[in-house]
Order: structure tokens, then C-alpha cells, then sequence
């Protein structure tokens, strides 16, 4: 898991590749989408303003193709999180969600307003809904411009 504090430090550390300068675009055109409706760039990218208190989950998510991002706009929370390898699975990895689900403890991390939070794929993750958030969440495909399925 990365943090970063800021958007513009995301932008100097993450300036290189389309994938990356996609998810600034999908940024900056926030105040043209509606909340709660996935909107995509290419096929790289796909992304939504999430607002309110999000759910407490049992189990860890984890993703293999896409990168998750979460953007915090106002608020803040906690999220958990830890390396698969350390989880126990639950519920297998599903190509079509590109999602799996893992039980265990991780560390936990205090996220706020500002700050862009990045998981790799060989976490897993899972937020403790403690506070109302309004963020932008951001799946980003892990390969460099386009699905290699496609």
C-alpha cells in the first residue's frame, strides 16, 4: 500500500506512463460526473465519486488486473490491510469482478482529505466505515495501455 499526500505529489512520483496520467484525468473531471456512476477512460481506467460512510466488511478484497485507488476528497478513514500471502482465502479470485476475498488481521492506517492511497496486487484490503467519506475510487488496469485479453 502506498499513501501519498497529496495530488501533486502523485503526479511528480507517477508522471510517467498513460495509465497513470489517465488517472489525473479522471481527477480533474470530477465536477462532470454524478456520484455513485462508473465512468471509464479507454480501456485502462475506470472510476466514480463514492460518498458516505463506507461498509464494514468481514474479509480482505484483493485484485489481480487492476491497481485500486482511492482519492479522499472530504473526510477520512481507516482502512486495513495486509499482504495475501499472510491471509487466508475465503472465496477465490473471480476473473469476471477481478476480485478475491481473504480472511486474517493486517495493519490499519488512518487515510484523510488529500491523500491517495494506491494497493498493489499482492495486497489485501478492507475499510473500517468509521467516519462519512467522499473520495474518488479508481481502478486502474495493471497493464501498460490496453487489456491483453482484448
Amino acid at each position: 500500500m502506498h499513501v501519498i499526500d497529496n495530488l501533486e505529489q502523485f503526479k511528480v512520483v507517477y508522471r510517467d506512463g498513460r495509465k497513470w496520467n489517465r488517472c489525473v484525468e479522471a481527477i480533474d473531471n470530477i465536477a462532470n460526473i454524478k456520484d455513485g456512476v462508473m465512468h471509464s477512460i479507454g480501456d485502462t481506467l475506470v472510476y466514480m465519486i463514492e460518498d458516505g460512510v463506507t461498509c464494514n466488511h468481514s474479509t480482505f478484497e484483493g485484485n489481480r488486473r487492476y491497481f485500486t485507488i482511492h482519492y479522499y476528497l472530504e473526510g477520512g478513514e481507516t482502512v486495513e490491510f495486509a499482504q495475501k500471502s499472510a491471509l487466508t482465502p475465503v472465496e477465490a479470485y473471480r476473473d469476471e469482478t477481478d476480485r478475491e476475498y481473504l480472511q486474517g488481521t493486517g495493519q490499519t492506517c488512518e487515510l484523510r482529505a488529500g491523500q491517495l492511497v494506491i494497493f498493489d496486487n499482492q495486497e489485501a484490503y478492507r475499510f473500517h466505515g468509521d467516519n462519512r467519506v467522499r473520495k474518488v475510487v479508481l481502478r486502474v488496469t495493471i497493464e501498460d495501455g490496453y487489456m491483453l485479453n482484448k
